[in-house]
């Protein structure tokens, strides 16, 4: 009798026992899952709602440069970390004006260190995006992607690598959406930050340029407009830093990455 009991007892008990470990798992993966991209989309509305991309202005660097110029005196390791961390941070939470960032890069530290400083911040930020999107709705989009999807799907992973290098060459696409994409087509991790890395490195290094010779332009404004730096009235703009000769290179390293992948169809054909 007591053997029957028990049996019967386990029988109850059992698929309670057995179904609720299953729930637990299911939830914890789904919060494993979304967890991340909520903490993410949490903080770019809160860093939004305060207003914090409004501090990433030309005007508000020429404003501080004194201050910030001598703290990269005082401890120019400290100050390189902490731009490295807060452009990764900026990346993440897709904040505009990266070009700007970089120009404050080459400006507060010159166009080699604030070059490398920038490209690595930046492929940190890319990367954390890509984590995020890939394992959240990248694999769900993939599941559910109909038959144009796949097809682009697949194009796009034979030749993931020059594809991405040639977004991240050209200056046509927003950064952010260029970190999101390569995870929605499943691109692998390393290919992923090999091509971000070595694709930003000739405008990062362009901007870091024009920005480690924004001091000249700041003292001829300030010799025609006495007391305009402090003021940030200075009539500098970012759009007049950048010339078009400079848009054309990138588009020129950006159809020369494809280069590959056309004689690659070429051969097959």
């Amino acid at each position: 009798m007591r053997g029957n009991e028990a049996e019967a007892m386990n029988g109850t008990d059992e698929p309670n026992g057995v179904q609720k470990p299953e729930a637990e798992k299911s939830s914890g993966a789904l919060l494993r899952k979304w967890s991340p991209l909520a903490v993410l989309l949490s903080l770019m509305i809160l860093a939004f709602s305060q207003g914090l991309h409004n501090h990433l202005t030309l005007s508000a660097l020429i404003m501080e440069r004194q201050h910030l110029a001598s703290l990269v005196t005082d401890n120019l390791m400290m100050t390189v970390v902490g731009y490295v961390a807060l452009y990764s941070v900026a990346v993440a939470l897709s904040f505009p004006g990266a070009s700007l960032f970089t120009i404050a890069g080459g400006f507060l530290f010159g166009w080699v260190i604030g070059g490398f400083a920038t490209v690595f911040g930046a492929t940190v930020g890319a990367a954390v995006v890509f984590l995020i999107a890939k394992s959240s709705f990248g694999d769900m989009l993939t599941q559910r992607a109909g038959p144009f999807l796949t097809r682009l799907t697949e194009g796009f992973r034979r030749d993931a690598f020059n594809y991405l290098l040639f977004l991240r060459l050209t200056p046509v696409f927003p950064f952010w959406l260029v970190n999101i994409a390569p995870a929605v087509f499943q691109m692998p991790l390393g290919s992923y930050v090999l091509a971000t890395f070595v694709g930003i490195i000739p405008g990062t290094f362009a901007f870091a340029f024009i920005g480690s010779g924004l001091d000249s332009v700041i003292e001829a404004q300030e010799a025609a407009n006495p007391g305009c730096a402090a003021a940030g009235t200075c009539a500098v703009e970012v759009s007049a830093l950048v010339t078009p000769q400079l848009i054309v290179a990138f588009f020129a390293l950006g159809i020369a990455s494809l280069i590959p992948v056309a004689l690659k169809r070429l051969r097959t054909r």
